[in-house]
């Protein structure tokens, strides 16, 4: 029986199967891939490159400005979208391939689906060494695209035009499947995109993908509504596979029906909304007081949908209950087994369901959600001390945030690392899901802007407000000109703290002198004075340094709805910190040194680290 084919080149065969991947979201059928962010080389210029000309009309093309920040965009796009909708991303063979490394490791960690087409080197080797080639003494086999192995979920070189129909279809099983779901890198040797080969029609069939909804082991599943029933203090830890599972109601039901505070990680936060009387806020290195305490008390500890990381358990010192127990209700088993957790592999909202199901009737005892109520209006009182609006010279971080809020009540924030996820962690005031925004899992500078566009294409009716520390916004701001080009609505405020604060807060906490954080404790000789207004506008932006939290409000409140990049720049205190809540952060302090602060430190180390639970 013979098929019918059509005749393509492999860099036109991928392109036109992408455009033929579709999803269902509210009932609309929609394309599953939202575009393709592309920096051009001779990787891929002539393959893939004119193959997305070709489709340009159904698959959008962007161009990028750094291969990092592109992939970083589409990662959020991703994470924006709930992991219902994805983009691919291609670069030229080398530093371009290399650059999208580090946002792979952070789609990774993050468990965010991205696809990676890299150019490779020609699989023919004839013209070898071809520009940008990376050469192994040791072995053929190899190009740079190898280190995109330990940071993908499915990696695979394409030699023959052929295989791209075996590697696509396995692409789309992982972008797509909540457990396994992460980065996919398909390496696309430069003559083989070039190569034609009689493609299967039916390999460009349309095909709908759909969110996978495990259900619950049966034995599992008792064991785990058997643990709760019989459990005194229980809390919840919302984690993102809330989010991605779109669980939120079903959370917010399970709560209330059963009276159990919940408590949210950072990608869990806004899983409920900050007015929820059971949302406790943060929990762990940046908790709230009011969660802290829940869980250092806790008999036991639902884990839905987190990987439980360090941030989130105190590095398992926050659980002092000798008696805890913990249930993993997770897609991914590797997560649900997790420090030898009662596991329950199923979906979020599925498992949620079924254990309030199970539960029907079952309440703890008032005294419990009492005593979380309390603890939260009690937190309330710090939080709101923090953020309160002020005149002095030099505003905190929660200053700041506390005016950006005033001043956009209805934002959806995206931040990145250093000092200011911890705060805002801690004090922003998410008000629906997906309305906190932040790479904390890989905690990658620069992800901040980039990231803030991303979410602005997934989401284009939200007011999109990113917060980007000075450092940060120095390793990476060139999608400003990616936003302004595209005419997308973005909100930037920059704080200017004249160096890496909250990594020269915790070398001061650990004992350590203020050495080559902040500017001024570097080796120099001048200082720099860096005009981010001006440079933000070089690129594109409506931006202006305000002196004063008071203008800065003002000026969020008169530029809302504003079409464009807005920047707005605000000199802040390095050295400041909200003292209310927080927990102790495994981070291995000198046991030998000559400076007395250094000796001090260690000795606070070591008696903290009884507190830690092996295991």
């Amino acid at each position: 029986m013979s098929q019918k084919t059509v005749r393509l080149t492999m860099a036109q065969a991928v392109a036109r199967f992408l455009t033929a991947q579709k999803t269902v979201i509210d009932g609309e059928t929609l394309p599953i891939f939202g575009g393709v962010w592309a920096i051009f080389g001779h990787g891929n210029v002539a393959g893939l490159g004119e193959a997305l000309h070709g489709v340009k009309d159904e698959l959008p093309t962007y161009r990028g400005q750094n291969e990092q920040g592109m992939a970083h965009a589409a990662i959020a796009y991703a994470k924006a979208s709930a992991r219902r909708r994805f983009m691919a991303c291609t670069t030229s063979i080398g530093p371009g391939a290399l650059n999208m490394v580090t946002a792979a490791a952070l789609a990774h960690v993050n468990r965010i689906p991205v696809l990676l087409l890299p150019g490779d080197v020609f699989a023919n080797r004839l013209p070898d060494p071809v520009l940008q080639q990376v050469e192994d003494f040791g072995d053929g086999t190899v190009s740079a695209n190898d280190c995109f192995r330990p940071v993908s979920r499915y990696y695979d070189r394409i030699t023959r035009p052929e295989q791209i129909i075996p590697a696509l279809r396995r692409a789309m099983q992982v972008l797509t499947d909540p457990a396994e779901c992460g980065p996919v890198t398909l390496s696309l040797c430069q003559d083989v995109q070039a190569e034609a080969y009689d493609y299967p029609e039916s390999f460009f069939a349309e095909k709908v993908w759909t969110p996978r909804r495990i259900m619950p082991d049966a034995e599992e599943f008792a064991v785990a509504a058997a643990a709760l029933r019989t459990a005194k203090k229980p809390v919840i830890i919302a984690g993102g596979g809330v989010l991605y599972s779109e669980a939120s109601e079903s959370l917010a039901a399970f709560a209330e029906a059963h009276g159990i505070p919940v408590m949210e990680t950072q990608a869990g936060k806004s899983a409920l909304p900050h007015i929820h009387a059971l949302n406790m806020g943060s929990v762990g290195v940046t908790g709230t007081s009011a969660s802290n305490m829940l869980a250092e008390e806790a008999d036991l500890v639902l884990a839905v949908g987190s990987r439980l990381q360090d941030f989130t358990t105190g590095s398992w010192a926050l659980f002092q209950n000798e008696n805890l127990r913990l249930v993993g209700l997770n897609v991914q088993p590797f997560d649900a087994h997790k420090h030898n957790a009662l596991p329950l592999v199923a979906d979020a909202r599925a498992g949620l369901e079924a254990l309030d199901a199970a539960l029907m009737g079952w309440q703890v005892d008032s005294a419990w959600t009492d005593k979380a109520l309390k603890a939260k209006e009690d937190w309330l009182k710090d939080a709101d001390a923090a953020r309160a609006a002020s005149n002095v010279e030099l505003p905190s971080d929660a200053q700041v945030i506390g005016a950006v809020q005033r001043g956009r009540a209805r934002a959806t924030l995206v931040c990145a690392s250093g000092g200011l996820p911890g705060e805002l962690h801690k004090l922003w005031r998410a008000d629906g899901p997906g309305s906190y925004h932040l790479d904390y899992g890989f905690s990658t500078m620069g992800y901040e802007i980039a990231g803030g566009l991303g979410v602005a294409l997934a989401r284009p009716e939200d007011d999109v407000v990113v917060m980007v520390g000075d450092g940060s916004y120095l390793m990476m701001n060139s999608e400003i000109v990616s936003a302004a080009m595209l005419g997308i609505r973005l909100t930037i405020v920059l704080l200017d703290n004249s160096g890496f604060g909250c990594i020269n807060r915790l070398q001061m906490a650990t004992g350590g002198a203020n050495f080559n954080n902040l500017f001024r404790d570097t080796k120099h000789v001048t200082l720099p004075n860096v005009d981010f207004a001006a440079h933000a506008a070089a690129m594109g932006a409506s931006a202006r340094k305000v002196a004063s939290l008071s203008e800065l409000e003002a000026g969020l409140r008169e530029t809302e709805g504003r079409s464009g990049v807005t920047v707005f720049v605000i000199d802040t205190d390095p050295l400041i910190t909200t003292e209310a809540g927080g927990h102790w952060w495994d981070v291995a302090v000198p046991e030998v040194s000559e400076r007395p602060q250094v000796n001090a430190a260690r000795e606070a180390y070591v008696k903290a680290l009884r507190a830690q639970r092996a295991g």
